[in-house]
């Protein structure tokens, strides 16, 4: 069994009219949340084995500081293609992945957040900024993972769900 970590990235700042929505950094709140779902994964024991990233600054920005508040010590891989990706380059993404690893967290964006935990529970769940998806897969290689694959949401948390802790 596999086990899939899909992260919206946080809030970002629409501050600079001028940035391009690549360059976009996280906002006051969107630091907050971030380290806040980090946290949360840790409490939680489903630190991933692997962290996926689209390259975008703010979802960039909400990796580093979400695995450093789950205590993740690898590399974050940043993906480029995962910018505004359709939810069929999350696929192959997935499916390129070695065995060993069996706890994948992704950090993209909407809508392919939605469309991804969509496809793979045949449920649909608004995913605002920061918002967490936990899907146990029932394969044993990534390889096999398909838009067939039916997949359990086995939670999903919000910024706004947790304790103000």
């Amino acid at each position: 069994m596999k086990t899939l970590l899909i992260l919206r990235h946080a809030k970002s700042s629409w501050d600079d009219p001028d940035l391009r929505d690549y360059d976009r950094p996280l906002n006051k709140r969107g630091k907050k949340d971030a380290p806040r779902m980090g946290k949360l994964i840790k409490d939680a024991k489903l630190i991933p084995d692997r962290i996926l990233s689209s390259s975008a600054k703010r979802a960039r920005n909400t990796a580093k500081r979400f695995s450093k508040a789950c205590g993740y010590t690898g590399k974050i891989k940043k993906l480029d293609n995962l910018y505004h990706a359709p939810v069929g380059v999350y696929f192959e993404t997935l499916q390129s992945l070695q065995e060993k690893y069996k706890k994948i967290l992704v950090v993209g964006h909407n809508p392919t957040m939605e469309q991804l935990i969509h496809n793979l529970t045949g449920q649909y769940h608004q995913m605002p900024t920061a918002a967490l998806a936990h899907i146990q897969l029932p394969i044993y290689e990534w390889e096999t993972l398909s838009p067939y694959t039916e997949g359990t949401l086995i939670d999903l948390w919000t910024p706004r769900t947790l304790s103000n802790d």
